[in-house]
């Protein structure tokens, strides 16, 4: 029997992987398919917030930065759907969140290289074909599928992370990426409090703040930061979304580069400075007219918690102060971010796989992660190529790279140098990436 082998196989189909079939659907001899294990594409839908947006322009769509003609463009969604003129008169590059998630699930439904209710089970090397096996469980057939390919594409994103002192179970508990699963029970409560520093827990404060004087609950923001961070949105900083910028940072040693993405967290997980605008604005409107309880408090780290009946005691460290001190409150909501997990359906194949002295996945400067450049991943490299890897913005850049990578040819132009700046000194440049030469490339 004929073995149907696809050129690229991608695991999971959030909106990296989505962008990167989108742009290999168009290239005639590249045969790819992705699978998902979810039913639909639906992105956070637990942070689904009304009125909430996209920190990146709408040119960061799926396609747009390495094919604008492409019909998987944003532009061109907007004009099938009668939007194009409301959005043109709206004079807004930032897409509401909402908007986003439907204008990716209208390119899942025109894609045909595209699987859902398909979950990755195992992962084998065929090393007389030289071909990966990839064997599935069609949830809604309730059947096992074997797929073959010579690429492997991973996106299976990241996971809710929660401190170690935070216990999965504890129902007084929720993370941010199930907010809106808990909303209500978070309101009938008589304290809530908000941990974290990032943009979704302003939003989720914000949101919060709109009803706090009809539902009459104590409200409480604490952040480990010295301070309410925005995020840093100017030209030049924008400059270190470049290809040059992942040049010089990824050929930055290792431990170095650890060190500098700490140094710029707030370059990538501050807060949209109009919305801590909006926040300071609806707390001096409401104070006019209600009463009501709100404390924010910057400086703490909460290092335990301990559940009593209704009532949930956080432990906390002022670190500026030194001073140790407790807090009562009936609902913690935990806005502290996602980490990869390495999924187990890789055990098969891990020989194949680099890894650092952390343990952590060796992201090669053409995001592959083995020694013969065939698979590839979303995502994961923050700490090889910097604030780039999450930043939709540079997700149509990757994806060029990874396919021209697999075509063995420059199908999709990528650019090298976009930068007013120089971020290596004189004479450094030759340790540099280069494209042409790590590709192979025609």
């Amino acid at each position: 029997m004929n073995k149907n082998i696809y050129d690229i196989l991608g695991v999971g189909i959030g909106p990296f992987n989505l962008s990167l079939a989108a742009l290999s659907s168009s290239v005639p001899d590249c045969k790819s398919i992705f699978l998902d294990a979810r039913s639909h594409f639906d992105w956070h839908p637990g942070m689904m917030l009304e009125g909430t947006r996209l920190q990146t322009p709408f040119m960061s769509d799926l396609v747009t930065m390495a094919d604008p003609t492409n019909e998987y463009s944003f532009l061109n969604y907007a004009k099938l759907n009668d939007r194009l003129y409301p959005f043109y008169i709206r004079e807004n590059f930032f897409l509401a969140r909402e908007e986003y998630n439907h204008y990716c699930q209208w390119a899942c439904n025109r894609l045909s290289n595209l699987t859902f209710n398909s979950c990755v089970t195992h992962i084998d090397y065929d090393e007389n074909e030289a071909i990966y096996c990839v064997k599935t469980q069609n949830t809604l057939l309730d059947r096992e599928e074997t797929y073959y390919c010579h690429h492997l594409v991973l996106g299976t994103g990241t996971q809710p992370y929660l401190p170690d002192f935070c216990s999965k179970k504890e129902p007084k508990v929720t993370h941010s990426a199930h907010y809106l699963m808990n909303k209500a029970e978070l309101k009938a409560s008589t304290c809530i409090t908000v941990v974290g520093s990032g943009q979704s827990a302003a939003e989720i404060f914000y949101d919060l703040l709109t009803d706090i004087d009809v539902e009459k609950y104590r409200l409480r923001w604490l952040t480990r930061s010295p301070r309410f961070f925005s995020l840093e949105y100017t030209k030049l900083t924008l400059e270190m979304t470049s290809p040059e910028y992942i040049d010089y940072f990824h050929q930055l040693e290792p431990e170095q580069r650890r060190v500098l993405i700490q140094k710029q967290k707030h370059l990538y997980k501050g807060i949209n400075a109009d919305l801590i605008n909006d926040i300071y604005d609806l707390l001096y409107i409401k104070q006019l007219s209600h009463d009501f309880t709100v404390e924010m408090m910057t400086n703490v780290s909460v290092h335990s918690l301990s559940s009593e009946q209704s009532q949930v005691t956080l432990h906390c460290l002022h670190t500026e102060t030194q001073h140790n001190f407790e807090l009562q409150t009936q609902h913690i909501v935990m806005a502290t971010g996602y980490e990869y997990q390495l999924p187990q359906f890789l055990d098969g194949i891990c020989a194949h796989l680099r890894f650092d002295s952390h343990g952590e996945l060796d992201v090669q400067r053409n995001y592959s992660v083995d020694r013969n450049n065939k698979i590839f991943v979303q995502n994961v490299g923050l700490h090889t190529h910097g604030l780039t890897s999450p930043d939709l913005g540079m997700v149509c850049y990757r994806n060029a790279t990874i396919l021209n990578q697999v075509l063995g040819r420059t199908h999709y132009k990528v650019e090298k140098s976009i930068a007013f700046q120089q971020f290596s000194p004189p004479n450094c440049e030759s340790h540099l990436y280069n494209a042409t030469t790590e590709h192979s490339l025609e």
